[in-house]
């Protein structure tokens, strides 16, 4: 009782201060900011990209620097480049001044990240950057600040207000910071012709890694484990080789072994329900022909969107063909789910 209490002490305390208004108008502030920087966004952005793409080609990286708030908005902002294949790393201003520079190459490019432009760890570092020869991207809300002024191109950080009511904590600016970010590393992965699977060498590990990089060999049952019936078998011969084979398919194959048709436990009970002597029918009476079907280096997250394709006939299985459409295997839903891919 005394915990149901509190939380509705809690409950009216929240609902007279207005907190689900003030929350929305938090996320409606900086969505606000987030479209007036996409306006805004022009050729300067495109010329971020060429700088990135040339010291790329030349074997640089992307350092990305800043402190406090925007050091926490560069730290994501590296790791969202290396993520899209981009070499980066994050670089504490102090840090870098106190040794860290030395993993600094003239090969490099530099996005400073202040959103007052005026940080006195950024303006110390950058005399040293511009010893070394290294392009310096500017990412900030002042366009007149010491970094605007210093930096070789600078992107327009700047919003109207600060979602925080006192217009002082990072909010607003730094959510913008973060998209820019976003946009430059999307951007660069597009202008490389990079695709899925540059992605996923990236990605190995976990949920997002399988459903990149697992492919249907890798699961599938195949050899003895196949279900399998020639053409011209009766309805008796095609069930029990699904009962024997426990995937509730069977696959029905020509003489010369290629892929005639599927029949699934729905099929039998359609026909149950239709045809008498269902038993001694032949399998193509119940076989579904030219059944949906994939090629074993496939990905798995490929084969659940073949199985959920048609939303009037979602099926749980499908047949794994080679080349010459013989049947290899057969990769069930439940062997997708316990690959960790959904």
């Amino acid at each position: 009782m005394g915990m149901d209490r509190r939380a509705s002490d809690t409950t009216g305390l929240c609902e007279k201060k207005g907190v689900l208004d003030e929350g929305k108008r938090v996320i409606r502030t900086e969505a606000e900011a987030l479209l007036a920087l996409e306006k805004r966004l022009g050729p300067e952005f495109e010329r971020a990209v060429e700088i990135l793409l040339r010291h790329l080609s030349g074997g640089g990286r992307v350092v990305v620097t800043g402190v406090g708030k925007s050091g926490i908005i560069g730290q994501k902002m590296a790791a969202t480049f290396n993520s899209t294949g981009m070499p980066a790393f994050f670089l504490h201003p102090t840090e870098g001044l106190h040794g860290d520079l030395g993993m600094v190459t003239s090969s490099d490019a530099v996005i400073a990240i202040s959103n007052s432009g005026y940080s006195e760890e950024i303006r110390s570092l950058l005399p040293w950057l511009d010893r070394l020869g290294v392009d310096v991207i500017a990412v900030t809300g002042n366009m007149a600040s010491p970094l605007a002024e210093t930096a070789c191109l600078v992107l327009d950080a700047s919003v109207e207000q600060e979602a925080c009511p006192l217009g002082l904590a990072p909010t607003a600016s730094s959510t913008v910071a973060l998209a820019i970010g976003d946009a430059l590393a999307v951007a660069v992965f597009q202008a490389r012709g990079l695709d899925a699977r540059d992605f996923a060498f990236r990605h190995p590990g976990g949920v997002l890694g399988k459903r990149l990089s697992l492919k249907v060999r890798e699961i599938m049952h195949s050899g003895d484990a196949v279900p399998g019936v020639l053409l011209g078998s009766t309805v008796r011969e095609a069930i029990l080789e699904i009962i024997n084979k426990r995937l509730g398919v069977t696959m029905v194959v020509y003489e010369d072994g290629t892929l005639a048709g599927l029949i699934a436990d729905g099929d039998l009970k359609r026909m149950l329900v239709s045809a008498e002597d269902l038993m001694d029918h032949p399998v193509e009476d119940v076989m579904t022909r030219e059944p949906r079907n994939i090629g074993p280096d496939e990905l798995v997250s490929r084969a659940l969107q073949k199985m959920e394709e048609d939303p009037e006939r979602l099926i749980t299985s499908l047949v794994v063909t080679d080349d010459g459409n013989h049947p290899i295997g057969i990769v069930h839903i439940h062997d997708c789910l316990r690959a960790g891919v959904s």
